[in-house]
């Protein structure tokens, strides 16, 4: 088998979190391959000149066997799930389709070509209702969502491969990633939009209505669910950090990823008021089902195995990058 060429096969590239993360790999002079069929990508997103972007499906196999002819990727950096717990539950073949089987392909091409790196995207969602704060990654796994419950299923069979042909991964199971690039180049762009500073943010500038708070009678202090927000850069390094570690010889592992910190919705609210200087409008409704009350992470692994930790811990820095998006390139840049 010819060596690999270093070049790395990221496929989602050009959604939220690959975005980031292809800016980061570049920084670092890292040959990148992306795929996406910009389904909730945005070509926008991504310095053309500086890498190879493809548009196309991982479920194409005509296709990627043709990008891994070509380009013999290094190692897969792998973004392209479909990630709304609420239309999961609705839609589950949707998600078993998208975030398993279509993925499979991409990991035969491997198989096929000795590519034996993975570096996957995964989530907090696997481990469902949490029986103890913070989570480690020794918490049992019981998704209660299809979506979680798909991420757990591509994690059992990669960890498989790893047995059969010495596949070696990366689970990162992220908890609630936010903000943006610190500079304002890039930044987060749902459509729908369902995660809660940038709708905070959109009701902030008049986008939305009003921002509904589900639950304000949670066994927490001010009766609001508490989460780990982790920043989307701090995500992206630890991308880089899983490939040095597999680079390194490292086997399949996976690692919590957040800030072992927790803030409440109010908390975030009233952060949001004071970086953008408004009132944020406000609703109340029920507790959503599934809601846990908390969730934070214990990222300890994260620094003995990989060493990495999140720098941005203070919510102030992941609603100011946002705002800084929010109200300047997402005006007129890729917005629907």
């Amino acid at each position: 088998m010819q060596d690999k060429s270093g070049t790395l096969l990221i496929t989602g590239g050009a959604g939220y979190i690959g975005s980031h993360t292809v800016k980061f790999l570049l920084a670092r002079h890292e040959k990148i391959v992306v795929l996406d069929n910009l389904v909730y990508g945005h070509r926008e997103a991504l310095p053309m000149d500086r890498l190879t972007f493809v548009v196309g499906d991982m479920s194409d196999a005509a296709l990627v066997e043709k990008l891994f002819a070509e380009h013999q990727p290094e190692a897969v950096l792998h973004f392209a799930a479909y990630a709304y717990v609420g239309e999961s539950v609705e839609q589950p073949l949707k998600y078993y389709r998208n975030n398993v089987a279509a993925p499979m392909t991409v990991v035969e091409a491997m198989q096929r070509h000795g590519t034996k790196k993975f570096i996957f995207s995964s989530t907090c969602a696997t481990y469902g209702n949490p029986q103890r704060i913070p989570m480690d990654e020794t918490h049992p796994q019981e998704p209660v969502n299809p979506y979680g419950a798909s991420k757990l299923m591509l994690e059992r069979i990669l960890k498989d491969c790893e047995g059969a042909w010495g596949l070696k991964c990366v689970f990162l199971r992220y908890f609630n990633a936010s903000g943006c690039d610190d500079a304002g180049e890039i930044g987060e762009d749902h459509n729908p939009e369902s995660h809660l500073i940038p709708r905070i943010l959109m009701a902030a500038t008049g986008e939305i209505e009003s921002i509904t708070v589900f639950g304000t009678d949670y066994p927490t202090p001010d009766g609001t669910c508490i989460r780990d927000y982790i920043h989307v850069n701090d995500l992206a390094k630890a991308h880089a950090q899983a490939l040095d570690y597999l680079r390194n010889g490292g086997n399949t592992i996976a690692v919590n990823l957040g800030t072992g910190r927790g803030f409440s919705v109010k908390e975030i609210i009233d952060v949001a008021q004071q970086v953008t200087g408004q009132t944020i409008p406000v609703s109340y409704g029920p507790r959503r089902p599934g809601d846990p009350p908390e969730l934070i992470c214990n990222p300890a692994k994260a620094k003995a195995v990989l060493g990495w930790e999140a720098e941005h811990k203070d919510p102030r820095q992941h609603i100011e990058s946002a705002w800084k998006w929010i109200t300047g390139p997402r005006q007129g840049r890729y917005a629907e």
